[in-house]
């Protein structure tokens, strides 16, 4: 059996600490047991290099492997998928550990090691979680040098400091390579791991689901302006629309998840941003309306909101162009128009009498939407995050006898009473406002600006917007959230340490702003920066490019830093530099052409010595030369060089014959 020293101590001793340095970044996903599995393997392999444990056999290695399956199948309920391959390459990734016997084991599982670090990516691709990355990969690259046989096997401080150098040596090829190399989609589709758990809006709502976002600070997305954001009251990011009521849920009809491009016309001065979108599990993307927008993969929808191919599961950057003055259908399918007056069979029969009086008092349509308007307006309503219970009827309740709930309350109640006065209404859901980063001009979205709102249908003037939750508190969309419920303190109660809560400390509002700030750049000019951002650089910097321009540049490019690689290694300006060298090698070939050719391993001495013997004749100006060359190559006698050159002329002289 192999000596476990076999592997130097120093490299053991990084390989784990990069273990460790590994794990960390899994921590909040993976099951304890593999915590656990990593420190007794880490206590075992300790007491094998210390020769009191031996080496696991073939059958306990495979029994160790069983239980790792076995634990994450119990754990993750399937060894298929993201987060079961995972687990179960990190367990692997430790058990590897204690079968380590020599070199290649452990080269295996550094480089075991290097992949594992690039799946945290899948979990967190944050700029912290990248800054930290290099610090496994330091302990990887240092355990890779501790196996090398040379003075720094026995000293980690210094095997440390070379990895760092090597890192440091790497950025800008690194750097070169993340601007110039082709931006490339994945190899393979998998579902992203950072977009589980996620909070947001879904494709249906009740008012429960609008308070529980209410609670919630994640960030939603991040938008940008070319100029001056709109003001916050023209802020209404759309992001689907709700036009089925089962008398207690708004929902998206089959119709409405058709890709039929709705008719509409461009009016009013454009509206230019960019967002980047957080991880949401859903296909559609948010946008003022109504927007347009060059992503690949994504189209307007039936009812004007925007929707990609696939689920947003990873941060997503997208410019959008909107027109707010856009006129959306003027001219209205019946379809359309049927499904946009649909209720239910029954229930809420004192709504239904209310919208029948207010037909018969107001035949204009415009007249009733006011006079619904005014009566949130003028009557005893009140926002709040916590309503009282409705029962049933909850539309009756809600307007008759509790009059307090939020948005979700609002727009839905609003929306029954114009469907059941005969005008077509539908409930759009997305995000209301956003908080301004004054130091980036950008805005921040987050959950708790969750807001819906309604549209309702008239001909020749398209579906309108009306937002009853202005009536009742024009705070809540002028200010926010905060604001609107400042009085009963209910704003992200739920999470006591929440910076957004103490936004009254300068400071610490302005760290929080600056932070985000880094994050925002960090996502958009990092993780942002796909095929239409690296083309748009391109042509920035050398006019309109094509693809085949391209690879050309990216091959003589290639090219240009190997090459400038190559010359920082082999160093070939030092060698011209070497005069008393080059002086030697013209003494080389010299004799050479008397068949006197030096060996590799010959020393100058010893050649010289050999040539005399050969040519007696001229054996004291080969040893004049010869001592010559010593005295000044390794005795350090400063002479000049013209004292070679003169012995080496005087050498042609004497030899019998000169060829020039």
């Amino acid at each position: 059996m192999n000596k476990p020293q076999s592997i130097p101590r120093v490299s053991l001793t990084w390989l784990l600490i990069a273990q460790l340095l590994v794990i960390i970044p899994h921590l909040g996903h993976l099951p304890l047991w593999v915590v656990g599995l990593w420190l007794g393997c880490a206590a075992w392999r300790v007491q094998i290099y210390r020769m009191r444990a031996r080496f696991p056999n073939a059958w306990l290695k495979g029994a160790l492997m069983l239980a790792a399956g076995i634990g994450v199948f119990v754990s993750r309920g399937s060894l298929v998928g993201l987060d079961a391959g995972v687990v179960l390459l990190i367990a692997a990734f430790v058990l590897k550990l204690v079968e380590v016997r020599t070199r290649r084991d452990a080269l295996v599982l550094i480089f075991l090691g290097f992949f594992t670090v690039v799946t945290a990516y899948l979990f967190d691709d944050s700029m912290l979680s990248a800054i930290f990355s290099l610090l496994p990969v330091s302990a990887l690259l240092a355990a890779m040098i501790g196996l090398q046989q040379s003075t720094l096997a026995t000293r980690p401080w210094a095997t440390a400091k070379l990895a760092g150098s090597l890192l440091l040596q790497a950025l800008p090829l690194m750097l070169l390579l993340f601007l110039f190399f082709p931006r490339m989609g994945p190899l393979w589709s998998l579902p992203g791991a950072n977009a589980k758990g996620v909070t947001g809006l879904s494709d249906s709502m009740a008012p429960a689901d609008i308070a529980e976002l209410s609670q919630s600070s994640e960030l939603a997305f991040r938008a940008s302006f070319e100029g001056q954001p709109p003001p916050r009251n023209q802020l209404y990011w759309r992001a689907l629309t709700l036009d089925r009521f089962d008398g207690r849920r708004w929902s998206q009809s089959g119709f409405a998840r058709l890709p039929l491009q709705p008719s509409w016309r461009k009016q009013g001065e454009p509206i230019n941003y960019q967002i980047v979108m957080q991880p949401s599990a859903r296909p559609w993307l948010f946008s003022l309306d109504v927007a347009q927008t060059s992503l690949e993969g994504t189209r307007m929808m039936s009812d004007f909101r925007l929707q990609r191919k696939q689920p947003v599961d990873r941060s997503l950057l997208y410019n959008l162009t909107s027109w707010p003055q856009a006129l959306l259908e003027p001219a209205a399918s019946t379809e359309t128009l049927r499904r946009a007056l649909q209720l239910p069979d029954g229930g809420d029969p004192r709504s239904r009498a209310w919208a029948r009086q207010l037909k018969q008092q107001y035949p204009q349509d415009e007249q009733l939407v006011q006079a619904v308007l005014r009566n949130f307006n003028r009557q005893p309503f009140h926002y709040t995050l916590r309503p009282k219970a409705v029962g049933v009827n909850s539309i009756d309740d809600f307007l008759f006898e509790t009059r307090s709930g939020f948005c979700a309350h609002y727009a839905g109640s609003m929306t029954f009473v114009l469907r059941a006065a005969g005008i077509p209404a539908r409930v759009v859901a997305g995000y209301q406002g956003g908080e301004l980063n004054p130091s980036g001009n950008y805005l921040q979205v987050r959950q708790f600006d969750a807001h819906a709102w309604v549209e309702y249908w008239q001909a020749g003037k398209g579906w309108l917007r009306v937002d009853p939750t202005f009536e009742v508190a024009p705070e809540r969309i002028e200010l926010g959230l905060e604001e609107a419920v400042a009085g009963e303190n209910s704003f992200l109660e739920k999470s006591p340490f929440s910076p957004l809560r103490y936004r009254q400390l300068a400071w610490l509002n302005q760290f929080r702003l600056a932070w985000d700030q880094v994050n925002y750049d960090w996502q958009r000019w990092v993780l942002g920066y796909q095929g239409a951002q690296q083309l748009e650089l391109f042509q920035r910097w050398f006019g309109k490019v094509d693809g085949r321009w391209l690879a050309l540049c990216l091959v003589g490019g290639g090219a240009i830093v190997l090459a400038l690689i190559a010359l920082f290694l082999f160093k070939p300006w030092q060698h011209q530099r070497d005069q008393q060298q080059r002086v030697f090698r013209r003494f080389e070939r010299l004799l050479a052409r008397h068949a006197l050719v030096r060996q590799p391993a010959e020393g100058p001495r010893d050649f010289a010595r050999r040539a005399a013997q050969a040519l007696p004749g001229q054996a004291r100006q080969i040893q004049q030369f010869a001592r010559a060359f010593e005295a000044q190559r390794y005795g350090g006698q400063g002479q000049s060089l013209a004292i070679l050159e003169q012995h080496l002329r005087a050498l042609r002289r004497a030899l019998p014959w000169r060829l020039t």
